[in-house]
C-alpha cells in the first residue's frame, strides 16, 4: 500500500516539534485508519495554531463557488481561504506573523480546474520572500503520473480554476506542481515535500490501498474523478453536469437533448475507452433541479486509452450540432471573474469554443493540442519524485 507525506511525517515528528504551525487542509487529510491529520498531529505533540481551509470548506459542507463561513470548533483558529471575493483567496500576511510553518494536505484529482492546488499556488506566492517555512505533504494523482491531455494553460485566461501553465491533466502530484510552480515563478520560499512511499507513476487511486475520501461534495468517487477532467467543461455550458444527482461529470444532460441521438452521434466518433448510455434523469438542485431531463451516462471501458478531455469537447460539438438553437455558452460570474467566458477559463482558452461554433472538424480540434502535451510531457519530468 503506498505511504502518504503524512504517515512519513508521523514517523520523523520530531521533526516538527516545538514550531507553530498552520494546516491547509480539508477532509482529505487523513492517516489510512482515516485518523484526521489535526487530531493525529496534536496527539504527537506539535502545536497547531491555525487551520487554512479551501473551497467546499473543512468538511466540504458548501458546493461549489458559495462562500464558506461556518468553521468548526476544532480548538485553534479557522481560517478559510475561500470566502464571497476574490481577496478571500490570499491569506492576510498578518495572519501569518505568529506562524513559522505550513503544512499542505489535501487529496488533488488531477485536473488544472480543481481548486484546491490553485489555493496552494496562491499562498505560494503570498508568503514569497517570507521565512515562513512550506511542507508539502505528497499523496498520490487519483489518475497517476504518466498520461498528460489537453491544451496548456493561456496566460490571459488565468483564473481561479486556470493557475498553473500546465494541461487539464496534468499528471503530477500536489508536490510535484509546487516545486515545479516555484521554479515558474521564481519565488523565494522555503519549500519542501515530504514524498511518498510506494507510489508509482502508472497508479490509479484503486491500485493505491488507500481509502477514498471524497475531497468535495460532488466528487464522491474515483470514477467521477476519472471523467471529471472533461465533463467540467459542462460548468461553462447550458448542460447539467450531474450536480444535484449522486452521480455527477458520470451524468450529463440538459430538457432539448434526446439521449439516444445524442449517444448516437458521440459514439460515431470513434473515441477509445468510453461508451455513451443514453439515460433521463432529474437533478434535485442546480441546473434543471427537479426537471426530468435526457442525457448521457459516460462509463469508461478502458482506463488507458480514455480521454476524458477530448471526450468532453468531443460531447459539446456533437451538442452544437444536434441542438444549435439551445446550446448556449455561459457567460456572468464565474469563479470571480465576470469577464471571461466560463467555458473559456476552463479550457484556459477561447479558440476550443470557437471552433465549436463555427463548425470546425471535431477531429481536427482534438489534435490541436498534441504539441502542447509533447512538451509538458518533457517538462514535467525535470520535477517528477516519483
Amino acid at each position: 500500500m503506498v505511504a502518504t507525506g503524512l504517515e512519513i511525517l508521523l514517523r520523523k515528528s520530531n521533526r516538527f516539534q516545538n514550531r507553530n504551525i498552520g494546516l491547509i487542509v480539508n477532509q482529505s487529510s487523513v492517516t489510512p485508519d482515516l485518523k484526521y491529520s489535526w487530531n493525529i498531529l496534536k496527539e504527537r505533540g506539535m502545536q497547531i495554531k491555525m487551520i487554512f481551509s479551501p473551497e467546499h470548506g473543512l468538511f466540504a459542507t458548501e458546493q461549489d463557488q458559495i462562500a464558506v463561513n461556518y468553521q468548526p470548533e476544532l480548538g485553534c483558529e479557522m481560517v478559510s481561504l475561500y470566502g464571497d471575493s476574490i481577496e478571500s483567496l490570499i491569506p492576510d500576511k498578518a495572519l501569518l506573523d505568529n506562524l513559522d510553518l505550513i503544512l499542505f494536505d489535501i487529496q488533488d484529482v488531477g485536473s488544472r480546474y480543481y481548486t484546491y492546488i490553485n489555493t496552494l499556488a496562491l499562498f505560494m506566492e503570498a508568503v514569497s520572500g517570507m521565512e515562513l517555512e512550506i511542507v508539502v505533504l505528497d499523496r498520490p494523482n487519483p489518475l497517476g503520473g504518466s498520461i498528460v491531455e489537453g491544451p496548456m494553460l493561456d496566460p490571459a485566461f488565468r483564473s481561479f480554476v486556470g493557475i498553473f501553465p500546465v494541461p487539464i491533466r496534468h499528471g503530477m502530484t500536489a508536490g510535484e506542481l509546487a516545486l515545479f510552480y516555484r521554479d515558474f515563478k521564481k519565488l523565494d520560499i522555503n519549500l519542501s515535500v515530504i514524498a511518498m512511499e510506494g507510489w508509482q507513476r502508472s497508479m490509479l487511486f484503486p491500485e493505491t490501498g488507500l481509502p477514498w475520501i471524497p475531497p468535495s461534495p460532488n466528487m464522491p468517487t474515483f470514477d467521477t474523478a476519472e471523467v471529471y477532467p472533461g465533463m467540467c467543461l459542462f460548468e461553462g455550458v447550458n448542460i447539467s453536469e450531474g450536480r444535484g444527482t449522486t452521480t455527477p461529470f458520470q451524468l450529463s444532460g440538459a430538457p432539448f437533448i434526446k439521449p439516444d441521438d445524442l449517444a448516437k452521434r458521440c459514439t460515431e466518433y470513434g473515441l477509445e475507452g468510453v461508451r455513451f448510455r443514453p439515460v433521463w434523469f432529474k437533478p434535485t438542485f442546480h441546473k434543471f433541479g427537479g426537471e426530468v431531463i435526457g442525457g448521457i451516462w459516460l462509463h469508461v471501458t478502458n482506463h488507458n486509452l480514455f480521454r476524458s478531455f477530448a471526450t468532453g469537447v468531443a460531447m459539446t460539438f456533437a451538442l452544437r450540432e444536434l441542438y444549435p438553437e439551445h446550446l448556449q455558452f455561459l457567460n456572468g460570474v464565474y469563479e470571480f471573474n465576470n469577464t471571461i467566458p466560463a467555458f473559456d477559463l476552463l479550457a484556459g482558452n477561447s479558440s476550443i469554443r470557437k471552433s465549436i461554433l463555427n463548425g470546425c472538424d471535431p477531429m481536427s480540434t482534438l489534435a490541436s493540442w498534441e504539441n502542447d502535451e509533447n512538451t509538458f510531457s518533457d517538462i514535467k519530468q525535470n520535477f517528477h519524485l516519483y
